[in-house]
């Protein structure tokens, strides 16, 4: 698993209650139908969140700007606030700017 979780206060990540799990997408396997997702793509054009269309829950983001900063790599994070509370609950919390400063606040 990760070594800690990010709770970002962008306008996105504040409203929507997120809890990143950053991985590389090779790493991950998702499950579903892409047709039963909602990206959303703001700001910067760097992420794209994906929501699940019947319930809405933000379910990862995944970067969409590898052809403008290859040296990012290819890269996602899923909302671990979707996790069973016992899953994560040992998992550190760290809370990153990603309003203003773009760095770690602790």
């Amino acid at each position: 698993g990760p070594p800690w979780l990010t709770r970002c206060n962008c306008s996105y990540c504040r409203r929507s209650g997120a809890l990143w799990a950053h991985a590389s997408p090779r790493d991950v396997t998702l499950h579903g139908d892409p047709a039963d997702t909602i990206r959303y793509v703001h700001g910067e054009q760097t992420l794209a969140f994906v929501s699940c269309r019947h319930c809405g829950c933000t379910t990862h983001w995944e970067g969409v700007d590898i052809a403008r900063h290859p040296e990012r790599g290819e890269r996602m994070a899923v909302n671990a606030a979707t996790a069973e509370p016992a899953d994560i609950a040992n998992l550190r919390v760290r809370r990153f700017d990603g309003a203003v400063s773009w760095e770690f606040l602790d």
